[in-house]
């Protein structure tokens, strides 16, 4: 959890020196300011909910089709649920947690869906690193379409500046697993890293400069410049921005019911977190997983990519890999795999940002948060015990 609030507080400060930056370039005082406090527990609500109001993003726009789940009145959620043998109340759970909104889904039928801080249906919610599951997806249909021959290519084949280095023989799978082996500690290079790209170096090129720390598939260590790579490779091979290739190719094929919005650190779409979607469109998107990569009879991603998506195989993919707390839930291609015989996958972002699926049960959930506490022991495997719970008892 350590590496998680790190990752966060660097996070705010990319964004808050961002604006500063962009602020110098003729933007609005206020905006600057508003940056700045972003990030103070009292506001976190409100900034998950006005990111593109806040900070320089990138539109991605809905289709002209948007396709509606049916609704139902709230079912009552479990009054309680179960973790390491201590009963925690489901109500008290969600206000401890700071949840800001839920969604649940069975059958394609919203069975919950209710609003504590002041967002509703139309509100956008910061992914922070839910985004990456989004950057996988990308992956998944740019090499579906031909651009990128293979994900056992080496980062190299798409990023000329890695050519001649260390980084340059990766391969792009390797990357989406969170097993690269680069040599970056998240802990205390992601700061030097950020505010080097906000000077106006090229993130490829500081990236660059790193070397490895073992070889590939050895050990997953959560590298979020493994998810920058990957944005690199997909913007390279296709010609597209991370936002444009978004818009076209997933968010209007999936008829999501609002634009979204992509954060932009530096001018570039920000790959290892940086989306503003609405509740029910994180669902939507949940549902393409669900659905094995199909929509209304397209196949947007190949099953097979969704397949790969999930597999665990791998001991460093497992949960508990390398006796490392980190790792206390298994990791596919950017998703969170927890262990289990349903078929269970996540997104999972930082202040505490959820999709949870549950294929055995055909149920999707949507869980944003605003909690400043998310460091706490066991957070992560509480809150899959949680979801397991209302997954159970939605009929």
């Amino acid at each position: 959890m350590k590496k998680k609030k790190i990752f966060c507080i660097v996070i705010a400060g990319v964004i808050v020196a961002g604006s500063v930056l962009w602020a110098c370039f003729g933007k609005k005082i206020k905006m600057v300011y508003a940056s700045l406090n972003s990030f103070k527990d009292e506001n976190l609500a409100y900034t998950f909910q006005h990111t593109p109001e806040i900070q320089p993003t990138k539109k991605i726009s809905k289709g002209e089709n948007t396709f509606q789940f049916l609704k139902e009145n709230n079912v009552v959620l479990p009054n309680e649920f179960y973790f390491e043998g201590v009963s925690y109340p489901s109500k008290e759970f969600l206000d401890n947690t700071k949840t800001s909104a839920m969604l649940v889904i069975k059958d394609d039928v919203i069975k919950y869906e209710k609003y504590f801080l002041g967002g509703d249906e139309n509100t956008l919610f910061s992914s922070n690193s839910m985004g990456k599951s989004f950057v996988s997806a990308l992956m998944g249909i740019a090499v579906s379409e031909g651009y990128i021959s293979s994900i056992e290519d080496p980062i190299g084949k798409y990023i000329p500046e890695f050519v001649g280095t260390e980084l340059e023989n990766i391969p792009i799978r390797a990357c989406l697993k969170m097993a690269s082996g680069i040599n970056f500690n998240e802990d205390t290079d992601m700061s030097n890293f950020s505010m080097r790209t906000l000077m106006g170096t090229p993130a490829m090129k500081v990236i660059a400069k790193y070397g490895i720390q073992e070889e590939p598939y050895i050990y997953r260590r959560y590298l979020s410049i493994n998810t920058e790579i990957l944005g690199q490779v997909i913007t390279n091979a296709t010609g597209y921005s991370l936002a444009e290739y978004m818009e076209e190719k997933l968010w209007k094929k999936i008829d999501a019911a609002h634009d979204a919005y992509w954060t932009l650190s530096n001018g570039t779409e920000l790959a290892m977190g940086g989306l503003s979607v609405s509740l029910r469109d994180y669902a939507r998107f949940a549902r393409l997983y669900l659905k094995e990569g199909n929509y209304n009879g397209e196949q947007v991603l190949e099953k097979s990519w969704v397949k790969d998506s999930m597999d665990i195989s791998e001991e460093y993919a497992k949960p508990g890999a390398n006796n490392d707390a980190y790792n206390a839930i298994g990791y596919g291609y950017q998703w969170w795999i927890p262990e289990g015989e349903e078929g269970e996958f996540m997104a999972i972002g930082v202040y505490g940002q959820w999709i949870y699926v549950n294929p055995t049960k055909q149920v999707i959930i949507v869980k944003t948060s605003a909690d400043p506490n998310f460091m706490e022991k066991g957070y992560e495997l509480k809150h899959v015990e949680f979801f397991r719970a209302v997954a159970e008892g939605i009929l």
